[in-house]
């Protein structure tokens, strides 16, 4: 499901996306957000998109929703969970080119269920941009292997889930930050 994008612009020549996780990586983790009022901005959020933003970096949410797919809420409240982040970035001058989320069940198998590339492919379709110049940013293994499956480069963020896995056993990323900041001036210093 693509939630909104900004527009196109075919003509465009490809570019380098970052592409970030929801919960955890841009949020505060809430089992099953499903109400507006439960988002929270994490420490480092705003100061790290908006030095991306600023590079002129375009920016997209990929996130899984299976909330949805288990009945916890309906695609129109993640509509309206997602409006709600889009004011709250807006009020810190933070755009975000597009969000993209999968509300499917595991169980469904689909082909946008991180770490599978659906979304990312749909986000490169809909921004122009180049998945293998592109970035992934999250807080979980899937957001890693999603990251290694388009041949991006990867960051984990210990600002979520990330600070309790051991990610010398499971996915490597390319990076390790405490926050989204931090990610940022990694990012800002990569040539891509």
């Amino acid at each position: 499901m693509i939630t909104k994008t900004g527009s196109s612009g075919n003509n465009r020549r490809l570019r380098p996306l970052v592409l970030l996780d929801r919960d955890g990586t841009i949020n505060v983790e809430v089992d099953y957000l499903s109400d507006p009022a439960q988002l929270q901005l994490l420490p480092g959020v705003s100061q790290g998109l908006k030095l991306l933003r600023q590079a002129g970096i375009p920016l997209a949410i990929v996130t899984n929703q299976s909330g949805v797919g288990r009945g916890f809420f309906t695609e129109e409240t993640l509509a309206k969970i997602h409006d709600r982040l889009e004011k709250m970035l807006a009020d810190q001058n933070i755009k975000v080119e597009g969000i993209f989320s999968c509300p499917h069940h595991p169980r469904e198998k689909c082909a946008c269920r991180k770490p599978l590339p659906g979304m990312a492919l749909k986000a490169a379709a809909a921004l122009n941009g180049d998945l293998s110049r592109s970035f992934v940013v999250g807080d979980k293994p899937c957001d890693i292997e999603l990251g290694k499956n388009i041949g991006a480069r990867t960051i984990l963020v210990r600002s979520g889930y990330g600070r309790n896995y051991n990610f010398s056993s499971l996915a490597k990323p390319d990076m390790v930050a405490e926050n989204m900041e931090e990610a940022a001036l990694w990012i800002l210093g990569q040539k891509t």
